[in-house]
C-alpha cells in the first residue's frame, strides 16, 4: 500500500507543480515556447484549457492565470479525495466529518507541497546551471522565475568570496517549510 501511495503523490505532485509553474511563468510573462513552458503546458493544457473556457470573462481578462491555479487546487482536492478513498478502503468506515477533514487537510498538504518542492526543484537546476553552463539558453528563464524569490535575501546576505549564497539559504528555508509540512 506504500507503494502506491508514493506513486498517487509522485502523479499528483507533478500534476499540480507543473499548474502552479504554469500559473507563476503566466504571472511573470514568461514565453511559454522555451522549456519549461512547453512541458507544463503538455503537462497541464487537458484541465486548464475547459477551465478557462467556463471561468468569468472578466477573471480571464485579468493578470493572474486563474485557471492555472484553480487547475492547481481541482488536482490537490481529487488527490485529498483518492487519498482518502485508499485510507478508508485500509482502515474500514469513518465518520463522514473526518473524511472530509481528511479531504481538505491531505489538499492542501498536496498543494503546499508542491509549491516548495517545485520552488526548490527550480533552484536546484538554477544553481547547477549557473555553474555549469551559465550561457545556458534557459538561464535566462530559470532567473525569472527564480529572483522574485531570491532578491530579498540578496538585499540581505552579503557574497561570500565571491560566491551568492542567497540560493542555499532560501533552498535550507524551504527544507525547512517541508518538514514541517511533514
Amino acid at each position: 500500500m506504500r507503494i502506491v501511495l508514493f506513486l498517487l503523490e509522485t502523479v499528483f505532485f507533478f500534476l499540480v507543480a507543473a499548474a502552479l509553474l504554469r500559473a507563476w511563468m503566466n504571472q511573470l510573462r514568461v514565453h511559454m515556447s522555451a522549456q519549461p513552458g512547453r512541458f507544463v503546458i503538455a503537462l497541464t493544457n487537458w484541465l486548464v484549457a475547459p477551465l478557462r473556457r467556463v471561468l468569468p470573462q472578466a477573471l480571464s481578462r485579468s493578470r493572474v492565470d486563474w485557471g492555472s491555479l484553480l487547475a492547481a487546487v481541482l488536482l490537490s482536492l481529487a488527490f485529498g479525495v483518492v487519498w482518502a478513498l485508499l485510507a478508508t478502503s485500509v482502515s474500514g468506515p469513518m465518520p463522514s466529518e473526518h473524511v472530509l477533514t481528511m479531504v481538505l487537510g491531505m489538499s492542501v498538504r498536496m498543494l503546499l507541497r508542491s509549491l516548495l518542492q517545485g520552488l526548490m526543484v527550480l533552484l536546484l537546476a538554477y544553481a547547477i546551471l549557473s555553474w555549469v553552463q551559465p550561457q545556458s539558453p534557459v538561464m535566462g528563464t530559470l532567473g525569472r522565475l527564480c529572483d522574485p524569490f531570491l532578491r530579498p535575501l540578496r538585499r540581505v546576505v552579503p557574497l561570500v568570496g565571491g560566491v551568492d549564497l542567497s540560493v542555499l539559504i532560501l533552498i535550507v528555508l524551504l527544507q525547512v517549510g517541508l518538514m514541517l509540512l511533514a
